[in-house]
């Protein structure tokens, strides 16, 4: 099954599509289908017209559920085993053999959301968040509550 493609970086909502793991133990960024050049990641400075670009993606909330694409209804199946939601490692490879970097782990069909506190607080970057699974080919949804 094909991704829709959503480029709605200014919200409210944004549904960056389901998100598949091809190689357990190789973690892939959220923004992966919207981005997969990370232009817009607030560590890659980005030169438009000779000036940097200023704005990146902030999210006040980003719903993930466990389920991968399937062929025939119903569309979104429960995946075989476990997404692991990460953040991206300062040293070490990341991904589920370095359990320093996971935030949560989502059981087959499970969702999780990472919300935050006041918007004026706390945002999270999309572009540092990653999943990693234990079997090839499981996927999450994964939706932005843009800030």
């Amino acid at each position: 099954m094909a991704n829709s493609v959503q480029k709605n970086p200014q919200g409210p909502l944004w549904a960056l599509g389901n998100i598949v793991v091809v190689t357990p133990g190789t973690q892939v960024s959220i923004m992966s289908l919207v981005d997969p050049s990370l232009i817009q990641a607030p560590e890659i400075p980005t030169t438009y017209g000779g000036l940097v670009q200023e704005y990146t993606v902030r999210a006040q909330q980003i719903s993930f559920q466990a389920f991968k694409a399937g062929g025939a209804p119903p569309k979104l199946t429960p995946n075989t085993g476990n997404i692991y939601i990460i953040v991206k490692p300062l040293a070490g490879a990341g991904g589920v053999a370095d359990v320093g970097t996971v935030l949560w782990v989502l059981t087959p069909g499970q969702t999780w959301n990472l919300g935050s506190s006041a918007r004026n607080n706390n945002v999270y970057s999309p572009y540092e968040i990653f999943v990693d699974a234990d079997t090839a080919a499981d996927a999450v949804q994964v939706t932005l509550n843009i800030a």
